[in-house]
């Protein structure tokens, strides 16, 4: 791993490492994949406005969501099926995110159990959800997430119907396995012409859902709940409305509705309409500690990392999901100096300038 440069770099040994329709599955997009591409080249088009002739001679990345500390602003995103990556799968990603003292939130469609993960290590860890048809196995794996320890839950809110992934309907991709469900209901998806994953997911989604079950969810936990999913600040301000006790901003790393919009460029319209009463995240695209600060500067709390996480994992194991975090985290750290933050708390709008900044500067 000495050779190794940089995050981008784990994606082609990843793509050595997997067998092609796992490759596909974890890289893809939804139809064009314009989304998928503008998550990161949104980043590009911001710059930098650094101050100079200060004393960073310590720099402090430390930083707490929802109370609970973290090394540095950068959380490990819920992603389904590691198992496909690593033979160890979710529990190997846990002790790295362990190790590297930050919070991973665990996918429902994990190829670990919820128990197998919470008890690899001792850590703080969110839960991520998908609403089901069936209401009453929601209700038990967030029970059962809430037995074993974990933090919060995330309310994944923007797949009413799986998005068109087209390398998985070419691929015919098996349908992962669900350990988290099983014998709670039937996760065998007949083989077709398709996608195993669209089949599974049409048949056992929550179209329905809506901001009322804001309420049922409320009824069943008394974990804090976020919502992953939001792009707009009508959706945020509901949120807020609803009494959430965070907001992620994503657009489910380009895999569901293509042409959303990279989230990056929305940040800043839901964090002004948040006004700071609950913490806002933000997922897509993250794949450099000058990222990390860009999302800063425009008002997210913190970062979340799916795909980079992925890759490292079926590069180098637990090592490379240790070695993706440590690198953004190195890159961060060198951005805060570079641009004259001592802490994450000196970072503020003044720092970057935005591409509609540019061009109005230049009318």
């Amino acid at each position: 791993m000495d050779q190794i440069v940089n995050v981008n770099e784990f994606q082609e040994l990843a793509r050595q490492a997997l067998p092609k329709m796992y490759y596909d599955f974890y890289s893809g997009g939804a139809e064009d994949q314009h989304t998928l591409k503008e998550n990161m080249e949104a980043f590009s088009r911001i710059m930098f406005r650094p101050r100079v002739l200060v004393d960073v001679t310590k720099i402090d990345m430390s930083t707490r969501i929802l109370g609970y500390p973290l090394s540095a602003p950068i959380m490990i995103a819920p992603t389904g099926s590691h198992g496909l990556a690593h033979p160890e799968g979710e529990t190997a990603t846990a002790k790295a995110a362990a190790a590297c003292n930050t919070i991973m939130i665990v996918s429902s469609m994990s190829s670990c159990t919820l128990e197998e993960v919470a008890s690899s290590c001792n850590a703080v860890r969110f839960f991520q959800l998908y609403v089901f048809e069936r209401r009453d196995v929601s209700a038990q794996v967030v029970r059962r997430a809430e037995r074993a320890g974990y933090k919060a839950i995330v309310l994944t809110v923007d797949v009413p119907k799986l998005g068109r992934r087209e390398a998985d309907i070419k691929n015919k991709m098996i349908a992962p396995k669900l350990r988290n469900f099983e014998g709670l209901f039937s996760t065998k998806v007949k083989p077709s012409d398709g996608s195993g994953v669209e089949a599974l997911a049409s048949r056992a989604l929550d179209a329905s859902l809506n901001w009322k079950d804001i309420e049922w969810l409320r009824s069943i936990t008394k974990l804090p709940i976020l919502i992953k999913g939001i792009l707009t600040r009508e959706d945020a301000l509901k949120a807020v409305e609803a009494g959430v006790d965070g907001i992620i901003v994503s657009n489910h790393g380009g895999r569901q509705l293509d042409y959303s919009p990279a989230t990056i460029t929305v940040l800043e319209e839901v964090v002004h309409v948040v006004k700071g009463r609950i913490p806002v995240l933000l997922d897509g695209g993250v794949r450099r500690g000058t990222d990390v600060f860009k999302a800063l500067a425009l008002g997210a709390k913190a970062v979340l990392i799916g795909r980079p996480v992925v890759y490292g994992l079926a590069a180098k194991g637990g090592d490379g999901v240790m070695k993706v975090i440590e690198m953004l985290k190195n890159e961060f750290e060198l951005t805060l100096a570079l641009s004259g933050c001592a802490t994450i708390g000196d970072i503020t709008r003044n720092h970057v300038r935005t591409e509609d900044e540019r061009l109005k500067s230049n009318l």
